[in-house]
């Protein structure tokens, strides 16, 4: 089900290419419903909600009522997840806000920069296979922390025009403004265009499929995004001390999210891959969403063994994986030899389906490589900082000594007289 490899024997770059998730094939199909969109406004968007999601919808925005009434009917232990769920992450995306600084250059120059909210922000909420309260904790709030003073959520309704209860129960506890029942290329057109009911907003973020994705590139410009996103993928980077059954459980757990998910172990230790791909068969056959796992790990599940750990960190900072598990005898010493990885999970008791859910981090991340250049999301996604100078003539003076000459020589005249003026009164 997982190819078992040996690193001296592979082509890398081959090995670790992605399941494909080729947007530029429905960019054509994207493009047109966005434009209807745009022209349209809300009678386009239910128009397509009718199309693809089977359900006319005869009011997009989600009321009061129904959010009062998903509280009542909400299993009480869900509940107190969500709510504790919430607290860690709050916690720890308060403490990404940036801070104002200042810094004197020289005497009499003075720069610094400040910290100001986006104004608006739209959350995109998957549907499809399962429901993912998760996800909206982990958009909304960093957005809220961050200043932003209008949040709007959308995600596809259900066949009986609803939205699931734990959606809308996520959605308040996050602090969502508004919410609305639009899902798909659509959804992301109503958001970057504004509709007669659903508000323009100035960034899109939140996790979608190749549909969403793609509006979500065609979009941009127009409005901010934060990444582009592709299928699920965990590499687990593991020596002799790791547990094969814990490491099986982690494989699993990324395979059951989409048949292109994809999961990786790499590891100097042969008798730990044997022994946990031993464990991968075992668990598969008895795991809920096996049809599911056993697509995902039969087209991009791999086993890689090399000869030494220094090669298996290469791997890695070449993998560039979403999710990294870190499990080896002493993981600090590891961890710092990575380079590029979204989200990393330290030690035999740090799963990632605890920054899935509660551990506080963020869980929407870069995929196909964008580890390399992107972070995940994060409480500074929605923030702006401008920066700031205040300039003394005496500070003007003597910075004229060195933007004058330049000014003049790039053939702006008009910059250096802005400075010989000022001096000159």
């Amino acid at each position: 089900m997982m190819d078992i490899l040996k690193y001296e024997e592979i082509d890398l770059a081959e090995t670790i290419k992605r399941s494909e998730q080729d947007v530029n094939n429905v960019l054509d199909t994207v493009s047109d419903i966005l434009n209807n969109v745009k022209d349209n406004g809300d009678d386009a968007v239910k128009s397509y909600t009718e199309k693809f999601d089977g359900v006319l919808v005869d009011e997009l925005k989600v009321s009061e009522d129904e959010i009062k009434e998903a509280y009542d009917t909400l299993d009480d232990f869900l509940l107190t997840a969500l709510k504790q769920a919430a607290q860690n992450i709050e916690k720890f995306h308060k403490k990404q806000i940036p801070q104002e600084w200042e810094i004197e250059v020289n005497p009499g120059i003075v720069a610094g920069q400040i910290v100001r909210p986006i104004n608006s922000a739209g959350c995109y909420i998957p549907g499809g296979r399962a429901a993912y309260p998760s996800s909206i904790l982990m958009t909304v709030i960093p957005a809220k922390i961050a200043g932003v003073e209008k949040v709007v959520c959308v995600t596809p309704p259900q066949k009986d025009g609803k939205i699931l209860d734990a959606i809308l129960v996520a959605a308040d506890i996050a602090g969502a403004d508004e919410i609305y029942k639009v899902g798909g290329a659509q959804a992301i057109g109503a958001l970057a265009y504004g509709t007669e009911s659903i508000p323009k907003v100035e960034k899109i973020v939140g996790p979608g499929n190749i549909f969403v994705t793609a509006a979500k590139k065609l979009v941009y410009g127009q409005v901010d995004i934060e990444f582009p996103a592709g299928p699920s993928e965990v590499l687990i980077l593991a020596d002799e001390s790791a547990e094969a059954e814990f490491l099986a459980t982690d494989i699993l757990a990324q395979a059951e999210h989409d048949p292109n998910a994809s999961c990786f172990l790499v590891t100097d230790d042969e008798d730990l891959a044997n022994e946990t791909y031993e464990y991968v068969l075992k668990l598969t056959e008895i795991a809920p969403r096996r049809e599911i796992i056993e697509e995902s790990l039969s087209k991009s599940g791999k086993i890689i063994i090399t000869a030494t750990f220094e090669d298996a960190i290469h791997v890695t900072n070449e993998y560039a994986p979403e999710h990294l598990i870190i499990s080896t005898k002493d993981d600090d010493k590891t961890l710092s030899q990575i380079k590029n990885a979204g989200s990393i999970f330290l030690g035999k008791y740090s799963p990632v389906a605890a920054g899935d859910y509660g551990s506080g981090t963020n869980h929407v991340l870069p995929t196909g490589g964008g580890a390399k250049m992107y972070s995940g999301l994060s409480t500074e996604a929605f923030i702006k900082k401008p920066t700031v100078q205040r300039i003394t003539k005496e500070g003007l003076e003597q910075l004229s000594k060195t933007s004058v000459p330049i000014a003049e020589y790039e053939g702006f005249f008009a910059h250096s007289d802005s400075f010989k003026r000022r001096l000159e009164k």
